[in-house]
């Protein structure tokens, strides 16, 4: 079987998506190769092919930071995996634990170290992140972005307790984890979003109510109804600067607000300045760290948590995909798979 990987020319956008020829890459020290079974999108992916993301990409890298595969070679002096062992990669190639470094956001697999939209992906030791056992290839490739900032932004500093309120804002990736994760950790969710098909969707994913802002657009005052006046504890911020002020109004007294990603305000939007009211902490982070990854797949293996699966395509459609990601507004992930 002819090995392929997908190439990212960030300068020519999808025109810049093309297919090489790839032979079965060698591991060196530390390393392991593994076969890709399947891989998925992130936003972050678009950036990188519109070339706002932070980090730019490196033209020519293999793309991806999700992906799922199995150990088929070995470098020298690897103890973290063994041949046959089913494993993704986390995010950031060296961040292991404790606090992020700028030296660990400047390394990540789909930007400047080749990633997972191929046959086969070379993962440093340090990476290695084993699977949850009951997940399926397709599941199992979605977690290393979405689903593992959506932990660290309800695990850190300190997790959401049982009996607490999450807000969830958007209705993205990372909004859907923060809901699965949110209630794993025993906490009561609402979920904002555009739409009754998505607040019936987030509904019977878990969020305990769901607030569709078209019909509610100061949806602010009826997540303080829902909580008494009091407001929620955490906010998983999804969608950024255009619903933050709304976030602020409606978190209670030294609540934590988590931002995903970075967004900008639309064009003639004036800004609300969000440190007045209730004292409370904001703040934005970037995926989390290997430790994080780990202590996020041994609770999913607890609770047998499935994440939420919009759409596959073979890794021959990997343009078509793309497309679709950007363009068809889906609902849970978007995943390549492998022949």
């Amino acid at each position: 079987m002819k090995a392929i990987a997908y190439q990212l020319d960030p300068l020519h956008g999808l025109a810049g998506l093309t297919v090489r020829d790839q032979e079965l890459p060698q591991p060196g020290p530390n390393q392991v190769v593994i076969r890709v079974r399947a891989a998925s999108l992130n936003r972050r992916d678009l950036m990188l092919m519109d070339g706002i993301y932070p980090l730019p990409a490196t033209p020519g890298i293999i793309p991806l930071s999700d992906g799922v595969g199995e150990v088929i070679a070995l470098g020298d002096n690897v103890t973290r995996a063994t041949l046959g062992d089913r494993v993704t990669a986390s995010y950031f190639v060296r961040f292991i634990n404790g606090p992020q470094r700028l030296a660990h956001v400047a390394e990540q697999y789909g930007a400047n170290y080749n990633g997972m939209l191929a046959t086969y992906a070379v993962i440093e030791e340090d990476s290695v992140v084993h699977v949850p056992e009951h997940l399926t290839d397709i599941e199992a490739a979605t977690l290393t972005c979405a689903g593992v900032v959506a932990w660290a932004a309800l695990t850190t500093p300190v997790p959401v307790s049982a009996g607490q309120t999450v807000l969830t804002v958007g209705s993205g990736t990372v909004a859907l984890f923060a809901v699965q994760h949110a209630k794993m950790l025993g906490a009561r969710v609402i979920s904002i979003t555009s739409g009754l098909d998505k607040a019936e969707r987030l509904h019977k994913l878990g969020a305990d109510e769901t607030i569709d802002r078209n019909a509610t657009p100061d949806w602010d005052e009826k997540v303080l109804e829902l909580t008494d006046g009091h407001g929620v504890e955490h906010v998983v911020e999804a969608v950024g600067l255009p619903t933050l002020s709304k976030s602020v109004r409606s978190a209670g007294y030294n609540a934590m607000i988590t931002m995903i990603g970075a967004s900008q305000l639309p064009k003639g939007e004036a800004f609300e300045n969000p440190f007045v009211g209730p004292y409370l902490a904001i703040r934005r982070i970037a995926v989390g760290s290997r430790d994080d990854f780990e202590a996020m797949n041994r609770t999913i293996t607890a609770h047998r948590m499935r994440p939420v699966i919009d759409r596959t395509f073979p890794l021959d459609q990997a343009v078509e995909a793309y497309r679709y990601f950007r363009e068809d507004n889906p609902f849970g992930k978007v995943v390549i798979t492998m022949p």
